[in-house]
């Protein structure tokens, strides 16, 4: 084969691969001329459901003082252990008792004009319990505070198993997505024709905030503490991008 027909075959098949290169992009652009002129709604809603919770977390401690850091953490190991005691005795499992902060500080009085002076020290432990029956929580609270628990960090109350919740707002949710979209529709004259894709935010469970801590007065309880659980609300947000036509 002469090189003038070798150059000529390679001239040509050069110009047929730009030719297939070429078309590519005019394929895809095709493509998002076709997805630009799709009229589309893009919308979000969400679905909420009510329901009591069934599990409540509290933290509890024990507060005591001593001339050292040794003796107030020796004061304090033995109150707490009785604590723990009293909570496994009023039916919370070992697995829902966990220690939460434990610190020791040494104590300072301040007068005008003179140096800081130790008094002493003061140890503070304590134990986030996860209570799985909330009637006999207020019991809990009670026989906590006999065994020498003096201290409360916080209450907050949730749900064991929040699915079915969760679910039942899923269900509410997508209802309300696809009536505003068909509200939509309505208001410019428009028919949906498509769900093209749906997303979900994700769900949660509100809680009470926790309490502010105060001191309980280690007391005879005629009557036990009130707890009043009230309701949580399981909310799940979705948005989604529908086609219309008219």
């Amino acid at each position: 084969m002469t090189p003038t027909r070798k150059t000529a075959l390679a001239m040509a098949s050069f110009g047929a691969a730009v030719l297939a290169l070429s078309a590519l992009p005019a394929s895809a652009q095709s493509a998002n001329d076709a997805a630009f002129r799709a009229t589309t709604f893009n919308l979000s809603a969400s679905g909420e459901t009510v329901i009591a919770p069934d599990m409540a977390t509290i933290t509890l401690g024990v507060q005591t003082d001593g001339a050292s850091a040794q003796a107030a953490l020796s004061a304090n190991g033995a109150a707490m252990n009785k604590v723990v005691a009293a909570l496994k005795k009023a039916g919370i499992a070992e697995r829902d008792i966990q220690t939460s902060n434990l610190n020791v500080n040494p104590q300072y009085v301040y007068e005008q004009n003179q140096p800081p002076r130790l008094t002493g020290y003061q140890a503070s432990n304590q134990v986030t319990i996860l209570a799985r029956d909330l009637a006999k929580l207020g019991q809990t609270i009670d026989a906590a505070a006999s065994a020498g628990a003096n201290t409360v960090g916080g209450i907050s109350f949730g749900l064991q198993d929040p699915q079915k919740a969760e679910d039942a707002a899923r269900v509410k949710a997508v209802e309300a997505l696809k009536a505003k979209s068909e509200l939509y529709a309505r208001a410019t004259g428009y028919k949906v024709v498509r769900l093209v894709s749906l997303n979900e935010a994700g769900g949660y469970t509100p809680v009470q905030p926790p309490m502010p801590m105060f001191a309980m007065a280690k007391r005879e309880m005629a009557d036990s503490t009130s707890i009043s659980g009230g309701e949580l609300k399981v909310r799940i947000e979705v948005s989604a991008t529908y086609e219309a036509r008219q």
